[in-house]
């Protein structure tokens, strides 16, 4: 993986956590997940 790929996935993990962040907490229950997953959650996006 370049160095121009991995600035591009962190860029795209700090979009989600950002996005799933600005979610309330009955939105985030929609869809299945708590704040403390939200991190993992952005890891595995894609």
């Amino acid at each position: 993986m370049t160095i121009s790929q991995k600035i591009a996935q962190f860029a795209a993990y700090q979009r989600t956590v950002r996005e799933l962040n600005a979610l309330t907490g009955r939105q985030l229950n929609d869809l299945g997940i708590t704040r403390e997953d939200i991190k993992n959650v952005a890891r595995t996006a894609r």
